[in-house]
């Protein structure tokens, strides 16, 4: 049987229009991986893309428990991305 939702292609996320609510999987940089982050070598950020493009993906991020901000997600630090369902009115 056929996967219902196939993995979406590591460069689909380059075409993806403003307004699309994601998840985006990066790599964290050295200076990063330190206090809570100690020892990851990941983080995930969802967000709403602003733009998208072969630099990388422009995000608003959408965490419910904090202020949103802009995030930029160079092109050679996305590890793995999706679309993800507009987050539940409350």
């Amino acid at each position: 049987m056929e996967d219902p939702h196939p993995p979406v292609p590591r460069s689909a996320w380059r075409d993806w229009p403003a307004g699309t609510r994601v998840v985006v999987r990066r790599r964290l940089g050295a200076g990063e991986a330190s206090g809570p982050a100690a020892g990851k070598r990941w983080t995930d950020v969802i967000g709403v893309v602003l733009a998208a493009d072969d630099a990388g993906v422009r995000l608003r991020t959408d965490a419910p428990r904090s202020e949103p901000h802009e995030v930029f997600v160079a092109a050679s630090d996305v590890v793995a991305a999706k679309r993800i369902p507009p987050r539940p009115a409350r």
